[in-house]
């Protein structure tokens, strides 16, 4: 099992910026995919960005040039630098972790990030 500590959130003005972190721990697989999601107020949770154990990234398209994610594979952390940020932006963010190939998925407990206009 994979266990994910998220943290970073906060208050924040709009147009500020924050780093969120996700730090794993357990059987984790070299071949992974680590993503940042979102659960805005009253709606849904979405993709924020996605990062492969190679590198490999990918956004949403309402975060593409503000956010970037990153990961340092010797400390299994994954970070989410969040820059410019809206109103809409507000939400509690979630880490989660695939294992390739697998179905094993494993979701952290969330972080609030609230930006205030």
């Amino acid at each position: 099992q994979v266990q994910l500590v998220e943290s970073g959130g906060g208050l924040v003005q709009a147009g500020g910026s924050l780093r969120l972190s996700c730090v794993a721990s357990g059987s984790i697989f070299s071949s992974n995919v680590v993503g940042w999601y979102r659960q805005p107020p009253g709606k849904q949770r979405e993709l924020v960005a996605t990062i492969t154990s190679g590198g490999i990234t990918n956004y949403a398209d309402s975060v593409k040039a503000r956010f970037t994610i990153s990961r340092d594979n010797a400390k299994n952390t994954v970070y989410l630098q969040m820059s410019s940020l809206k109103p809409e932006d507000t939400a509690v963010y979630f880490c989660n972790y695939n294992t390739i190939g697998s179905r094993y998925n494993s979701w952290g407990q969330g972080t609030q990030v609230t930006v205030s206009s």
